[in-house]
């Protein structure tokens, strides 16, 4: 916190609402304990964010790819927009794109996070978790930022390892 001084629109903003405020009587307030609220996990249930991971090789970025993708010169073979979905959704659907995609023969694809309301988005956050835990990352050769014209800093390039 800072020690700043209010201005006097702020000064005058909290004094009208802290105007009906009243201290309780030296009672504290009971502890209540927040209940799971389903999806609000950043990983399945059985994989936390702190939870050890089995290291693979690092993915290989195939720089040649992406900046053929970037300039045009190399589709994009799908992508996948995660808006909407739940963390939970979110996680289990993303491995079955990349298998899928893999089997299909793609070796570019998008994954929409979006950015989220002030720019680091909880799709977007998770998504570099996620696409580095086993499941996915023995799918995939490397990743990168997408370009402005594939969406940006909500979207990211995933190349997809050889069959």
């Amino acid at each position: 916190m800072t020690d700043r001084k209010l201005t006097d629109q702020e000064r005058r903003a909290w004094e009208a609402a802290s105007r009906h405020v009243r201290r309780l009587d030296g009672k504290r307030s009971p502890r209540v304990a927040m209940p799971d609220v389903p999806g609000s996990s950043p990983m399945s249930p059985s994989v936390s964010p702190r939870s050890p991971l089995k290291r693979l090789p690092a993915p290989v970025q195939n720089r040649e790819n992406e900046r053929r993708i970037r300039r045009g010169k190399q589709a994009v073979s799908a992508s996948f927009d995660l808006h909407g979905m739940t963390q939970d959704e979110a996680w289990r659907r993303l491995p079955q794109f990349l298998s899928r995609q893999r089997q299909n023969g793609a070796q570019c694809v998008i994954i929409i996070t979006g950015k989220g309301r002030s720019g680091d988005g909880v799709l977007r956050r998770n998504f570099l978790h996620w696409i580095e835990m086993p499941q996915a990352r023995s799918l995939i050769s490397g990743y990168a930022p997408a370009h402005a014209r594939h969406g940006g800093g909500g979207a990211w390039y995933v190349f997809l390892r050889k069959l």
